[in-house]
């Protein structure tokens, strides 16, 4: 679980994965 400690000391990498997240999800539900 090392990632996970490194991802709450580095909140930047989080905001990242969630906005590539939005933009997967928002791409498959439009069909973009």
């Amino acid at each position: 679980m090392s990632e996970v400690g490194g991802a709450f000391r580095n909140p930047g990498a989080i905001l990242v994965l969630f906005i590539l997240l939005v933009i997967i999800l928002a791409s498959g539900c439009f069909g973009v």
